[in-house]
């Protein structure tokens, strides 16, 4: 009891300091943007700073035409020093002064870069200031009449996507830590069901044997034949149980077998000994069926199927088998007018521990579905079911030569 608290506790705290680690991560993550953001803003109005001072410079008249030149080079200089940040400069609203950076650069040719933008720009100017205005607050130029709108640059981007990043990367960390600790605990759970399940076969072996000298006993004794019979099936039914037991945590032998005379002696086995309010059914093809089988493991499921749908029934109701073929697989149905099950409930009735009964373990149909589809290669469903009208199971197998 305590080492399982203290595992618990060590689970929680584990959780605890993993949340507050990725808490951490994000929030400096954010405070980087914000300061990379900031950074990007003042550069922005150093740069219009810059270009009114020079644009007053060219329309000085009294400037030389060297002055001219200095300031062209001045502003080449601001302009490459923005070199990753798009930006758009708009007068008027409408007439477009200058842009850098719209489109990713193809070549190093400027000329047909700056081509590339301006015949973007013609198409889609309104919705590049649009997304600009979103991303940062526009910069405008009063003495010139000018608005400057620019994006994040790439940097920027690759921050503002790097947590998306790094969530998607816990998530899968987390999904196959979870996968690990369940396979884990199902081999776990796997190992002591096998362990119990021959310790119950070794148990079972020894009233069995005494069964079987008794029966000799009073077969001397001159007892009504028709008694020995029925006690020879019980026997007969307890052995198989027991090899079914020994069996589990074991592969089991597939045989070439007729699925139709399997199944019919299963089912005559639980008609003769079941409830007889109960009205028993079954149709199946004169001809016989091959698959590849473990007629015990087989008939278990079966059994399992039979017995939960009487008691869906509480004893009293109508229980039909089908047989049922095509090219390539047999299908086995069993029917019944029991509770039924929800729609919600189809996949979970096979999960282990799963059960409507007051009594029960929940295992009956975790083990059909063990037997039927990683033992057998075949399938078992719900097929069919209705509350409070009955319910309808279905086991596919497919069909050898």
């Amino acid at each position: 009891m305590a080492l399982s608290i203290n595992r618990n506790m060590t689970r929680w705290i584990i959780i605890v300091a993993s949340f507050i680690i990725i808490s951490l991560i994000l929030w400096n993550t954010f405070v980087f943007f914000q300061y990379f953001k900031s950074e990007e803003r003042a550069k922005m109005k150093i740069w219009t700073n810059a270009y009114v001072e020079f644009s007053k410079n060219i329309m000085d008249t009294s400037l030389g035409s060297d002055d001219v030149y200095i300031n062209e080079v001045a502003e080449r200089i601001v302009f490459d020093s923005t070199l990753t940040t798009p930006i758009l400069l708009i007068k008027n609203k409408t007439e477009i002064v200058n842009s850098r950076n719209i489109l990713p650069f193809s070549n190093n040719n400027e000329n047909q870069d700056m081509k590339r933008d301006s015949t973007y720009l013609a198409d889609n100017y309104k919705q590049l200031i649009a997304k600009f205005s979103s991303e940062n607050k526009p910069v405008v130029l009063e003495n010139l009449n000018q608005t400057l709108y620019y994006g994040n640059s790439p940097l920027l981007n690759n921050l503002k996507y790097y947590p998306l990043a790094l969530l998607l990367i816990i998530f899968l960390f987390a999904a196959v830590a979870y996968f690990f600790y369940k396979s884990t605990k199902t081999a776990d759970q796997n190992k002591l069901w096998t362990g119990m399940a021959k310790e119950t076969a070794h148990q079972i072996g020894t009233p069995l044997s005494s069964l079987v000298g008794w029966t000799e006993i009073l077969r001397g004794e001159h007892v009504n034949p028709e008694y020995l019979v029925e006690i020879e099936k019980d026997i007969t039914r307890l052995q198989t149980i027991t090899d079914r037991f020994s069996k589990i945590g074991s592969l089991p032998t597939l045989k070439r077998c007729d699925i139709v005379k399997e199944t019919i002696e299963s089912y005559d086995y639980l008609k003769s000994r079941s409830s007889k309010l109960i009205e028993f059914e079954i149709s199946a093809p004169q001809d016989e069926l091959y698959v590849n089988l473990n007629s015990q493991l087989f008939s278990w499921t079966i059994e399992n199927l039979v017995k939960n749908a009487i008691d869906a029934m509480k004893g009293r109701g109508s229980l039909k088998v089908v047989i049922t073929n095509d090219d390539k697989f047999v299908k086995i149905t069993v029917e019944d007018t029991g509770k039924g099950i929800s729609k919600q409930s189809y996949n979970s009735v096979f999960q282990p521990g799963y059960t409507t009964k007051k009594r029960g373990w929940g295992l009956g149909l975790s083990l059909a579905k063990r037997i039927i589809e990683d033992y057998h290669n075949g399938k078992i469903k719900v097929l069919s079911s209705e509350i409070g009208k009955g319910t309808t199971m279905q086991i596919s197998l497919k069909l050898i030569a």
